[in-house]
C-alpha cells in the first residue's frame, strides 16, 4: 500500500503561521512548552500520552513529532507500540459505549 502524502512542514510555514498571528502562535508554543515540562509527570511519560493521543485523533504530523519525542526522552519501541494498543482500545471502546444510541432508536422505532 503507498505511503499517504502529507506535506511536510517547514520553517517557511512556521514563520509564516507566525506572521499571520502571532500573538495567537506564541501563545500555543508557551502553552505546548508548559504542558510538556516536567511536572507529576515525566517527560517520557507526557510524550508516551501524546503518541496514544495523536493515533486517536489521527494526526500524521503528530504521531511524527511525538513518537520522535518519546524515543528522545527514552521510551522503548514496546512502550510506545503498548501505548498506541491503549489508543486503539479507548477508540473501539467509545465506538462501543455509543452503541446505546442506536439501541435505544431500535427501541424507540421497531421498524428500524
Amino acid at each position: 500500500m503507498p505511503d499517504l502524502h502529507f506535506p511536510q512542514a517547514t520553517r517557511a510555514h512556521a514563520e509564516r503561521r507566525h506572521a499571520l498571528a502571532p500573538a495567537a502562535d506564541d501563545a500555543f508554543r508557551a502553552f505546548s512548552k508548559a504542558v510538556f515540562a516536567e511536572g507529576a509527570l515525566d517527560a517520557r511519560t507526557k510524550q508516551i500520552i501524546a503518541v496514544a493521543v495523536a493515533h486517536v485523533t489521527q494526526c500524521p504530523w503528530c504521531i511524527e513529532g511525538h513518537v520522535r519525542a518519546a524515543r528522545r526522552a527514552g521510551a522503548t519501541p514496546e512502550q510506545i507500540m503498548e501505548a498506541i494498543w491503549v489508543a486503539a482500545e479507548m477508540r473501539a471502546g467509545a465506538a462501543f459505549a455509543h452503541s446505546i444510541k442506536a439501541l435505544d432508536l431500535m427501541e424507540d422505532d421497531p421498524a428500524s
